[in-house]
């Protein structure tokens, strides 16, 4: 790890730290517990199972974007996406997601520079079903909180922008081209052929939004696969008795994954946990259930994929190391 990388860390710690202690400053531990104590657990059971069913809707989400570069079964992409969570969850940095597209270009032969396009689409199609989690319940729900209207309006025309750039370099890939070469001219012989390769990577990793039917699978998976991980919450909601509808739970989800754009830790350890009790008190829900909630939940949607992802891992001869050194690996990967 490099000493900005470690910076970064240390950044991300202090980061999480504040919002532990914005959450759980007014903490009442006894009233918390008995909370935790009347946990339904076949609720918790069931939420692990519908999660797992998001999980693959996540992983088909992303063979639609990658059918146009390189068709790749399901059942090989999905040890891969949880390979990838995993990751995310233990590592700083993303790493997951590099572990998963150097682990796709080693198994699939798919060029890290055009699988790496896709995800990045991936995460804008993310970012824009928050957005409407959040702007379609707050036109028929009342919520006291102001924060959430403030982060749909900051980050409602970076995904937009984003989204209309994506689309605009699939239907005109000359422009880029022309950008690029014009830039190139500045580079020396070696530099300017990998960045004009690395150009054509990426605008072959933008086919997927020139395909009708590759474009139509990957926005109804993205929203099916949330809608499926936002029943999760609503399941873990019901174990705990919050009395909270599945539109107030879409809210939840949408602010929760769009502060993950805040550095933390990983998991987002402190910004999760601000995030589910900003949200529920903004819609009545007392501190102490909250905050439960807001623990169980996060353990819910970390930990068995976390175990399941390592495993997977392990099959295929790799360990921590392979976390560790995945953004080593990567500059090996995108110029080989």
């Amino acid at each position: 790890m490099t000493r900005n990388q470690r910076l970064l860390v240390i950044v991300g710690m202090v980061i999480s730290a504040i919002f532990l202690w914005i959450a759980f400053r007014n903490l009442n531990p006894e009233a918390v517990w008995e909370h935790l104590r009347e946990i339904n657990p076949l609720w918790l059971l069931l939420a692990v199972a519908v999660w797992f069913l998001a999980l693959t809707l996540i992983a088909l989400r992303w063979q639609y974007l990658l059918r146009s570069i390189k068709p790749v079964r399901l059942h090989h992409l999905l040890p891969l996406t949880a390979i990838g969570y995993m990751g995310n969850n233990v590592y700083p940095f993303r790493s997951g997601e590099v572990l998963r597209l150097l682990l796709l270009q080693r198994d699939h032969g798919i060029p890290f520079a055009k699988a790496a396009t896709v995800v990045v689409i991936e995460r804008v199609f993310d970012g824009l079903v928050m957005l409407t989690f959040i702007i379609l319940p707050l036109l028929f729900i009342e919520l006291s909180s102001p924060i959430v209207r403030q982060v749909a309006l900051i980050t409602a025309p970076l995904f937009l922008a984003l989204l209309a750039l994506f689309f605009v370099l699939a239907a005109r890939p000359n422009i880029l081209r022309r950008v690029v070469t014009f830039f190139c001219r500045f580079l020396p012989g070696r530099l300017r052929d990998l960045a004009l390769r690395l150009s054509e990577d990426v605008l072959h990793g933008l086919e997927g939004l020139r395909t009708p039917a590759d474009l139509a699978g990957a926005v109804v998976s993205s929203y099916t696969s949330w809608m499926v991980e936002a029943a999760t919450y609503w399941l873990v909601s019901l174990a705990f008795n919050l009395g909270v509808s599945y539109a107030e739970i879409l809210l939840v989800v949408g602010v929760v994954n769009l502060a993950g754009l805040i550095p933390a830790t990983p998991g987002q350890i402190g910004v999760y946990e601000y995030a589910v009790t900003t949200v529920l008190a903004g819609l009545g829900v007392a501190q102490a259930p909250a905050l439960a909630y807001a623990l169980v939940v996060h353990i819910v949607i970390w930990l068995p994929v976390t175990l399941v992802g390592f495993f997977l891992l392990a099959r295929r001869g790799l360990g921590w190391r392979a976390i560790s050194h995945a953004r080593e690996l990567e500059h090996a990967a995108s110029s080989s």
